[in-house]
């Protein structure tokens, strides 16, 4: 292999066309992600009043990760065979039964076992949109629609987590709901046009070792980033009803808010700056509001704030992730790489939650924003290690052409590139 990757640049297409292309699949995954919002947090919920265990706790979101792991390479294979739009409504249909068990069920056994269903489902579906958005996106424009990917997750997932206070998680009802708002996502997808969808041939596999050797960088940062968000929204709910938060459903969404706001410019800014400074800056914006939590109640206004602040510089981090592995890969190994960095998200994922729940464990409900620091220092400390490694342009556009969000980054962006420059630089190394 050359010391230096080609750098890939696809056709692009305009706004209206992709537009037209997404509509049907953005409208699904919001109905999705709602449901998804608000199962998970009934359940998190339910599981604390049914007095279970830290560690039992702990493995019901684990669980949904072990589950990742799984449907990242079962959809992979299904995607070749019959398409994108079939295998999302199979999915999302599985997905709905399994909700509704969840919500009949009464036994930790039973939540854990379809909670793994669940996360099957979701990685599935979460790798047939990827794949769908990078083979529309070109190499100037992957960051912003991924983007828009990440804000349409992140927020309707966020609006699923706030209606849990419109519920009694110890009922069927909230679960039933959410069984419904899943199939009606569905309708949107399976009216899509079959021409907009990638073509079967370009679901080609790439190996996991294959894609590390290429893009190690995109690959092992999405692993980390899975630790950190699987300990984040797998135990937010535990860690708000431990210290008696009253408010459990707003706390636990605040992640999503914060997501909804920074996305975009997060996101976008990486089109136009070094992805890896970028993922720098973030992930150590949120280690600090992580570690501001720790100095005050988690009662008082400002640790919401804070908890907000920590999924705002959080949740772009896998979108920088997958639009960095997605630049220096061949087109026809664009839905391999999707399953290959969900399953390694889900990997991480299901590290997370137990991580947290241990931490929690030893030292006490503090555990959570402890944990949430160290995860993300050692997020910001591989990015850096990763920029020390392959020298490129900080800036990919010169000063007049950047956008306002890039400029606002800019800055700490060049702080680190200058630590760079004081390093020790290894051209030899793969991106």
């Amino acid at each position: 292999m050359s010391s230096e990757p080609l750098h890939l640049d696809h056709e692009p297409q305009g706004r209206r066309g992709i537009a037209l292309a997404t509509w049907g699949l953005f409208a699904g995954l919001s109905l999705l992600m709602t449901s998804g919002g608000l199962f998970s947090t009934l359940l998190g919920v339910r599981s604390e009043e049914a007095g279970l265990p830290t560690v039992v706790s702990s493995l019901i979101p684990a669980a949904y990760y072990v589950g990742f792991l799984a449907g990242s390479v079962i959809t992979l294979r299904a995607l070749g065979r019959v398409g994108h739009i079939r295998v999302y409504t199979a999915l999302a249909s599985l997905l709905s039964a399994a909700t509704i068990g969840i919500g009949i069920s009464v036994d930790a056994t039973s939540w854990i076992l379809l909670r793994l269903i669940t996360g099957l489902c979701f990685a599935g579906l979460y790798v047939v949109a990827e794949s769908w958005l990078n083979d529309l996106a070109d190499n100037e424009n992957r960051g912003r629609l991924l983007a828009v990917y990440g804000v349409i997750t992140i927020a309707f997932y966020g609006i699923g987590q706030v209606s849990v206070s419109l519920f009694d998680p110890i009922t069927v009802t909230g679960f039933a709901v959410a069984a419904m708002i899943t199939s009606l996502a569905v309708a949107p997808v399976a009216l899509s046009e079959a021409a907009i969808a990638p073509p079967l041939e370009t679901a080609s596999p790439i190996s996991l070792r294959e894609l590390s050797r290429i893009v190690p960088t995109g690959v092992y940062s999405c692993f980390l980033v899975g630790v950190a968000h699987g300990a984040m929204s797998g135990m937010a709910a535990v860690y708000a009803t431990r210290v008696n938060l009253g408010l459990v459903g707003l706390f636990v969404a605040l992640p999503s808010l914060g997501g909804v706001v920074f996305q975009w410019p997060i996101s976008s800014t990486s089109d136009e700056i070094d992805r890896r400074a970028v993922g720098v800056v973030a992930s150590l914006g949120a280690a600090v509001a992580a570690g501001l939590m720790l100095l005050d109640s988690p009662h008082k206004p400002m640790a919401f704030v804070l908890f907000m602040l920590v999924g705002g510089f959080s949740y772009p981090l896998y979108s920088i992730s997958g639009a960095y592995t997605n630049d220096w890969i061949e087109p026809e190994h664009l839905s391999g790489a999707a399953s290959q960095l969900v399953k390694m998200y889900g990997l991480g994922a299901v590290a997370g939650p137990i991580l947290a729940g241990a931490a929690m464990s030893i030292i006490g409900p503090t555990g959570f924003p402890w944990a949430l620091l160290v995860m993300h220092l050692a997020i910001a400390g591989f990015f850096f290690y990763r920029f020390l490694a392959w020298r490129a342009p900080l800036a990919k556009r010169p000063w007049h052409e950047v956008s306002l969000p890039a400029r606002a980054f800019y800055v700490p962006a060049t702080i680190v590139h200058v630590g760079r420059r004081m390093g020790r630089r290894r051209a030899d190394r793969p991106f």
